[in-house]
């Protein structure tokens, strides 16, 4: 939990830092690719998390991996180094595009569905919750087959449950507790 509210802070430190220098779309962008590819290296991550690793390496590994880095992201890595907080960049990375995305007044959604969704209707569904939400919106589905059918909506903290299993275990509880 620490190091969560580590990784919120920093992010924070950093979007104010890149909104004043009017580079915050670019570290955006940076932190995007520093996210994927820590979550599709396993390597990395575990290179970033060892404490037996010198600081050194690590830093020589992260600018060998993203030699094209704006300067403040560059400079975030210094920062981490410097305070053994590396092991928190992906945490920092995924944060911060959080944090820039609702500066930018977008919010991320989710829908989980038993099949794909149809492009039509997932128009629909980012047309509807653009107007409940008001902000521009980013869908990401995925395809659950074990919610049997209906759809789970998640727009930030928030969840609408329409699953069809929802449905079935409101049932079950109501005749366990009659």
């Amino acid at each position: 939990m620490a190091g969560t509210r580590a990784a919120i802070r920093y992010a924070k430190a950093v979007l104010s830092l890149a909104l004043s220098q009017n580079k915050a779309e670019a570290v955006n962008e940076d932190m995007k690719g520093i996210a994927s590819t820590i979550a599709q290296s396993e390597d990395l991550a575990n290179v970033l998390s060892n404490s037996v690793v010198k600081a050194e390496a690590k830093k020589a590994a992260l600018l060998a991996i993203f030699p094209k880095l704006d300067s403040i992201s560059t400079g975030l890595f210094d920062v981490l180094i410097a305070n053994k907080r590396v092991s928190l960049l992906n945490a920092i990375a995924l944060k911060y595009n959080a944090l820039f995305d609702a500066h930018n007044g977008k919010e991320a959604a989710q829908v989980t569905t038993a099949v794909p969704l149809t492009k039509d209707l997932e128009a629909k569904v980012l047309a509807k919750v653009k107007a409940l939400t008001n902000k521009e919106v980013d869908l990401e589905s995925i395809v659950d087959e074990t919610i049997l059918g209906g759809f789970i909506l998640r727009v930030g903290d928030k969840q609408f449950d329409a699953s069809i299993s929802n449905k079935l275990n409101k049932l079950k509880r109501e005749f366990t507790l009659n």
